[in-house]
């Protein structure tokens, strides 16, 4: 492969003026996703009432003045979405990845904001969410679909209901209620690369009408779809992209009263799925072997073992006070495990291998007062959060240590440790009320104060030899006596030595100013002014006594149209601007010794986005449905003298995304059909921000289903074909190399040109078969 732009047989230009036309001829659109979990038998003819929680209260999805998109349960189980990370397609300007070197690490970008790194310490820009707990890291994100009512996609900064981290927008992961009755539910799936899928769910009354118990667990396994060509280790699994995932969850409801109800609830996760191994790009300098055939072979010099285990605890009381005031209260307590091998330069060397361990856990306490008065309603909360980072890696640069120091030194290998903490404590307030001024003009005021205090320290240092986190990392490894100098905190003795972490205190008010104006009961148009905040931080690779990067501010402005057209037609449009002021940025950069890894962190000016997001749902017949989404994005980084090189564009922002679908239900003496087809478009879109050696080209998927469900309603089945073009398209990779204006390649990090893709999933076939009473 010569271009590291990933190519595809579609001609962009055209597909750009196409999109434009479309959405010209239309005027307007909405990505909107059916949120009614009836069967074919049950839906109704015609647009469906959706309700959405995205202001943390019941409402309308077509009188909310947000850009939202709700996908329900009977959409996810008609597309045969399994995974969090295929919601991307039916949301604009919305990228969910599983892009680095395991299966569930999530990169989430709305808008052109997010975060890359997925380091400890880092805090993503899209904040996740499971029944409104917050997931604080990306660690696990990519999250399995078990049980879910429905995913909630807002877009643009929700800094006042949310708070911090959500300056691009978030994603709401909300589960199914219980209904009381005795209800069973067994799913199997069988697919492509030997996909074995076991789902059980139900609820069991325990006192009738009173204190319910509800459970699932799922058992996903599959195949690679490529396999580790060459390995340094013997006896080890060499599957990659493989798949081998469990997931539990145990929830107790009480009805204490018809005004009081309590739920807790517990959640597992352990994902043993093989560490990914990166297609090479260019063929390495220090080894003769060659290029693989397949983007999803690979070779490594690493374990191929992985392990991402969350667990998690939730409780919710919810009390109905007056008919006009209720008082809701939830406590959480997470945490996440996970120990990884990264093979950086993907040869049977250990040119740059980087094991490592993540630790993470935190709790998070929330009061929030809801009230229904006359002509207003009233949002309001107190929030609390508490958080520890931690993770410890090792780069190893063996080759480069044995050649440039061994004989000088004795060195037996080259390793750069870093360990250490980022801990975050966070309290908030916040209110927002909406306000009718006439019988069609309301007024929304928010707001929303957060204090945040982190506290961090890293160790960082060399070693002349290779060193992993812990014994029998490889096999016959033991972990000698290998201390290295904290280099991030206070010197209060004088003896140039960090002796405590270092601290640094935050606080923002976030405010949100909109207006609705509602033309009719069908049409409703709004404007809003919004602020996110994204928390300051510490540079978790420091290898000085830094100071701690600034917090990112996001400015926003909407204006909306929502319409329904004589119950068959529904168009929803939000065109907007974003200032993304003061983004945290992050260079990597060897110094004059290529064996000392120095990255910093700190803030630039900051980047603007103009755009569109235009949805549109057509109800042709009672049996046919068509779906189409555009989303559009003018992107500019603001020109800063203190970065070394210009950011070339936005990281995982296609200019264009677009969604075309069919949905088509047929009642037969045999049961209830549904095919489903459907086509998506992404354009073109830098890997890393300040290189343009990874670049994707755009391309299209074209996905097909057909679902049925027996007349009673027991038995059901699915079959799913998805990527049936079977393109490949890169969602992450590595770049430790330089392109010469001759067209060669200057090597990087450990001697070796290290220019590494992860990509999307193959052309796959899944048949789903379920019984249910």
């Amino acid at each position: 492969m010569k271009h590291f732009h990933h190519k595809n047989s579609y001609c962009k230009k055209n597909r750009s003026y196409l999109a434009l036309a479309i959405a010209a001829a239309l005027t307007s659109s909405v990505s909107l996703a059916e949120e009614s979990t009836d069967s074919p038998a049950t839906k109704k003819i015609g647009l469906e009432i959706i309700e959405v929680t995205a202001r943390k209260t019941v409402e309308s999805l077509q009188t909310v003045p947000v850009s939202l998109t709700s996908i329900g349960a009977a959409e996810l189980a008609e597309n045969g979405i399994s995974v969090m990370t295929e919601v991307q397609r039916f949301s604009p300007n919305t990228t969910l990845q599983n892009s680095r070197g395991t299966n569930s690490t999530l990169t989430a970008f709305i808008r052109g904001v997010g975060q890359q790194d997925p380091l400890w310490g880092y805090e993503p820009g899209v904040g996740i969410y499971i029944d409104d707990v917050y997931m604080a890291r990306p660690q696990g994100a990519v999250l399995d679909l078990l049980d879910v009512e429905r995913i909630e996609v807002l877009r643009g900064p929700q800094g006042t209901l949310y708070g911090k981290n959500t300056i691009g927008g978030a994603v709401k992961y909300v589960t199914k209620a219980m209904s009381g009755d005795t209800e069973f539910n067994i799913e199997g799936t069988v697919g492509s690369y030997n996909q074995r899928d076991l789902k059980v769910t139900g609820q069991i009354p325990l006192v009738e009408d009173k204190l319910f118990i509800g459970f699932g667990h799922a058992e996903l396994n599959r195949d690679g779809f490529g396999e580790f060509l060459i390995s340094a280790l013997d006896n080890q699994d060499t599957e990659n992209y493989n798949k081998d995932l469990s997931a539990s969850r145990l929830t107790l409801e009480f009805h204490a009263t018809d005004d009081l109800f309590m739920r807790l609830a517990w959640d597992k996760t352990t994902d043993d799925s093989n560490a990914k191994g990166g297609y090479r790009l260019l063929p390495s300098l220090l080894t003769d072997a060659p290029v693989p055939d397949s983007v999803y072979d690979s070779y490594t010099s690493m374990p191929t073992k992985n392990s991402v285990e969350l667990e998690g605890f939730s409780f919710l009381a919810s009390w109905q006070a007056t008919e006009a005031l209720s008082i809701k209260y939830v406590g959480t307590s997470r945490e996440g495990y996970s120990d990884t091998n990264i093979d950086f330069d993907n040869t049977q060397l250990d040119i740059f291998d980087v094991p490592a361990f993540y630790d993470d856990d935190n709790t998070s306490h929330e009061l929030q007062a809801n009230y229904v008065g006359e002509g207003f309603t009233l949002v309001s909360g107190l929030y609390a959060y508490d958080g520890e980072s931690c993770g410890h890696f090792d780069a190893v640069l063996g080759f480069l240590g044995r050649a440039a120091y061994g004989e000088s030194l004795g060195a037996t290998g080259l390793t750069r440790e870093v360990t250490g903490c980022n801990n975050s404590n966070s309290i908030a307030a916040y209110v927002q009320s909406s306000i009718d001024i006439t019988e069609k003009l309301s007024l929304t005021l928010g707001g929303r104060y957060t204090k945040e205090e982190k506290e961090a320290y890293v160790n960082n240092g060399l070693a002349f030899s290779n060193v992993y986190p812990s014994d029998g990392w490889i096999p016959g490894y033991v972990r000698g006596d290998v201390s290295f100098p904290q280099v991030l905190g206070t010197d209060t003795d004088g003896d140039g030595v960090p002796d405590a972490p270092k601290k640094k205190e935050w606080s923002r008010f976030t405010p949100r100013l909109g207006m609705e104006y509602q033309l009719d009961d069908d049409t409703m148009i709004f404007a809003s002014y919004s602020q996110g905040f994204k928390s300051g931080t510490f540079n978790p690779r420091a290898t000085g006594n830094e100071a701690a990067a600034n917090p990112e501010v996001v400015d926003s402005i909407e204006l909306g149209f929502k319409k329904d057209w004589n119950d068959a037609v529904r168009t929803n449009v939000t065109i907007f601007s974003l200032d993304h002021k003061d983004r945290q940025y992050i260079t990597i950069t060897p110094s004059e010794d290529a064996s000392v890894l120095n990255q910093n962190l700190g803030n630039i000016k900051g980047s603007t986005v103009k755009g569109i997001e235009a949805e549109v749902t057509w109800a042709t017949t009672e049996n046919l449905r068509i779906d189409f989404s555009l989303g559009y994005l003018d992107t500019e980084i603001e020109d800063d003298p203190t970065i070394a090189a210009p950011l070339v564009g936005l990281s995982n922002t296609p200019d264009y995304t677009l969604n075309l679908a069919a949905n088509y239900t047929m009642d037969t003496d045999m049961g209830y059909f549904v095919f489903t087809g459907g086509y998506y478009y992404r354009d073109d879109y830098l890997l890393f921000e300040d290189s343009d050696l990874l670049v994707q080209d755009g391309y299209g998927t074209l996905n097909a289903s057909v679902t049925w469900e027996s007349i009673e309603g027991n038995w059901y089945a699915g079959l799913h074909l998805k990527n049936l073009t079977d393109e490949e398209a890169m969602v992450g990779g590595y770049n430790f190399a330089a392109k010469n204006e001759d067209g060669t390649y200057t090597p990087g990090l450990g001697g070796d040109t290290t220019l590494i893709g992860y990509f999307n999933d193959p052309r796959t076939a899944h048949l789903t078969v379920g019984y249910r009473f």
